[in-house]
């Protein structure tokens, strides 16, 4: 009898154990990202797995294989003008395109572009959640940056785009929101990179200081 009641209090122990480990966990890896400027954050690229381009006569095809890769490209090969260091205060982040490339290139075309301007707002924090819960990280550990493309509207000149922090491990989103940059300059791959352009800039002026003031402290 002495025995069960140990074997029963044992087990209550490393359940509360393992519970409170887990929150532990999650809590503190998103607030380091924003306490610790030396946490690393692997950029994990841009995700169009479930983007509408909206309005745009280029076809679905060349947006795909084209255009979704070369923006990804552009982003990692010109680190000074989209400079995600400066915007999340990292002396250095790695990048890791791979999950993304692949995913990418294994969108249905015809998913791909949309006439109805209510795509450009089509998505809730839980969409994000769901994707990322769909995502294959590997044996990858710590915390990726992925920027999930939610639209790009022709008639609005912006991209929609959710800044997003996960957990590669657990696949849990630590933290997720949505912006919207400017669309500028010629072809669509420049259109975009333009607008996530002005999404790093933004983070670095404004965002970064309102995200640590958020989770830093909680």
């Amino acid at each position: 009898m002495k025995s069960a009641t140990m074997n029963k209090r044992s087990f209550l122990l490393l359940a509360i154990a393992f519970f409170v480990c887990q929150s532990l966990t999650f809590a503190q890896t998103a607030k380091d990202v924003f306490g610790n400027s030396e946490t690393p954050i692997l950029y994990l690229g841009i995700d169009f797995t479930k983007a509408k381009i909206i309005d745009e006569p280029t076809s679905e095809f060349e947006i795909r294989d084209k255009y979704y890769p070369g923006i990804n490209d552009v982003i990692v090969g010109e680190p000074k003008k989209y400079d995600l260091k400066g915007a999340f205060h990292k002396s250095f982040i790695d990048h890791d395109l791979g999950a993304v490339m692949t995913r990418n290139a294994k969108i249905n075309a015809e998913d791909i572009k949309s006439t109805n301007t209510a795509d450009f707002h089509k998505f809730q924090a839980s969409d994000v959640e769901t994707l990322v819960r769909g995502f294959d990280f590997g044996d990858k550990k710590g915390v990726g940056l992925l920027f999930v493309a939610e639209a790009f509207s022709k008639s609005e000149k912006a991209t929609a785009i959710w800044v997003t922090l996960v957990d590669m491990k657990s696949r849990k989103v630590l933290m997720t929101e949505r912006m919207q940059g400017k669309a500028g300059g010629f072809g669509l791959r420049n259109t975009i990179a333009a607008s996530v352009k002005n999404i790093i800039d933004e983070i670095q002026k404004t965002k970064y200081n309102i995200w640590k003031t958020k989770y830093a402290n909680s």
